[in-house]
């Protein structure tokens, strides 16, 4: 009797645990920061709270500043910015925007704060308002458009009817993270995960670490989802501390023409069919959203290469790529994308993969950077698996590209180039060594993440550098 009571007791601290996790998380989703921060550290005094509920406690705080951080701009630096497209615009005429979700922003303890990029992206997600920006500036064809525009149609030509895999490039990244000085007290040791291309059979192969300025230093094992290079340096006073490092892989283009003659029925007993066909809590997720809008998107389709397309080709018509809010602020990312209707190169493929496997079609994350010629950036793209093909990459940021030519189109959808690099194959999963305190980037890993024994050290505190060497075509 005395454990029935003591189990009905527990239960009970559980229940209030999560009441208190509820109530802060709805104040923190309304913008009632100070009250939020009130209650954490009134939460924090109990002596009685576990470690986990400590950490997760904490790092609610943390998120509160990071979106402090990607929310900073005020009334005044939108009108200036927006007045050389519109030179009479006022705070009313804002308000039209912010209505429809073209300006973001959010009202933190009763003071409106819009996103540090909501101008720019003013202009990349309101039709309206980029027509007006076009007439101003000229229609200005992005140089990564133009590039992919030649590019694969001429690589295209020289495929091997053989093989998926052709035309390799043996590419070396030199990569540079720099810590600020006095980021960390003199003399602690700063801890670094760097960037690190991952093995992937034809798509991505020959890993080979050129230089690295520790000769201490741990790649993580490929059984790591994150692909990493380890290494500690200790901070001097006045001082930036810097980690770099030199790597050479070789990547292919890479194209799967796909036909709908082509599919054929998922072995859906299979584990990884069901693994790949699941949600993913908390950005993977069948939200009433996700099922309304595949009704209307696929429909009564049952062909999976024609469901793809489907779905591909709706993200690409109707969410336009607009900079991102830091993905650890994010809930939800599918849902937030589809009730925003834009996102970022992560955002529109992790709704492609919820949509996808919604729809039954096996899809997972794959990320890096990408490394094309005067384009060197972080960058996120997808997989979709085919029964009797395989694993394919899906890359809905690129989109479609304008072409006559079905193959050029459709390119991104099943195929790739060799400057994809290759990292990462999930989301929030360990590093190796494992880190102690919550990440910067908490869903994707690319620019590095760094920590010292007093915590973690968020973007702010450091800078990262890419630089590429083209090395021979294979």
């Amino acid at each position: 009797m005395k454990t029935l009571i003591f189990l009905f007791f527990l239960a009970g601290l559980f229940f209030a645990s999560n009441k208190d996790f509820d109530k802060l998380q709805s104040l923190i989703n309304i913008g009632e920061f100070s009250k939020a921060t009130e209650l954490v550290d009134n939460l924090m005094m109990d002596d009685n709270i576990s470690v986990e509920d400590r950490l997760k406690l904490s790092f609610q705080k943390e998120k509160m500043d990071r979106i402090r951080k990607d929310f900073c701009k005020t009334e005044t630096d939108i009108l200036n910015y927006v007045k050389k497209y519109y030179p009479n615009i006022t705070s009313n005429d804002l308000k039209k925007w912010e209505d429809d979700g073209s300006l973001e922003f959010k009202v933190i303890d009763g003071n409106k704060f819009y996103f540090n990029r909501a101008a720019s992206n003013l202009f990349r997600i309101n039709k309206e308002a980029k027509l007006q920006k076009e007439k101003i500036d000229g229609v200005v064809k992005d140089n990564l458009d133009e590039f992919l525009e030649s590019y694969i149609p001429e690589i295209l030509s020289k495929k091997d009817a053989n093989s998926p895999f052709f035309e390799k490039k043996r590419i070396r990244l030199n990569y540079k993270l720099i810590v600020n000085a006095d980021a960390v007290p003199e003399g602690e040791v700063i801890r670094c995960w760097l960037p690190f291309p991952r093995e992937k059979g034809e798509r991505q192969s020959d890993v080979k670490l050129v230089s690295i300025n520790n000769e201490n230093y741990v790649v993580s094992p490929d059984e790591y989802s994150h692909k990493t290079i380890y290494s500690e340096q200790v901070a001097e006073k006045g001082k930036p501390t810097e980690f770099k490092l030199s790597v050479e892989f070789t990547g292919a283009n890479e194209f799967h023409k796909l036909t709908p003659d082509l599919a054929t029925e998922y072995k859906t007993d299979s584990d990884d069919y069901k693994k790949y066909t699941s949600e993913r809590l908390p950005h993977i997720q069948f939200t009433e959203r996700v099922k309304e809008l595949s009704k209307k998107i696929v429909g009564d389709e049952t062909n999976p290469i024609v469901k793809a397309k489907k779905i591909y080709k709706w993200i690409n018509d109707n969410i336009p790529w607009a900079g991102a809010r830091e993905y650890s602020t994010i809930d939800n990312i599918s849902d937030y994308c589809l009730a925003t209707g834009h996102g970022d190169c992560g955002i529109k493929s992790l709704t492609f993969i919820t949509l996808a496997r919604y729809n039954g079609i096996p899809a997972r994350w794959e990320s890096g950077l990408m490394l094309h010629p005067d384009n060197l950036n972080l960058h996120d793209w997808a997989e979709a698996y085919f029964e009797g093909i395989g694993w394919v990459p899906v890359d809905q940021s690129f989109g479609l590209t304008i072409s006559e030519d079905e193959d050029t189109k459709w390119f991104f959808l099943g195929g790739n180039d060799p400057f994809h690099m290759i990292i990462n194959n999930d989301i929030a999963q360990p590093l190796y060594p494992a880190k102690i305190y919550p990440r910067s980037e908490t869903v994707d890993f690319q620019r590095g993440e760094v920590e010292w024994r007093g915590g973690n050290l968020y973007f702010d505190n450091w800078d990262y550098f890419i630089d590429v060497e083209y090395l021979d075509t294979l």
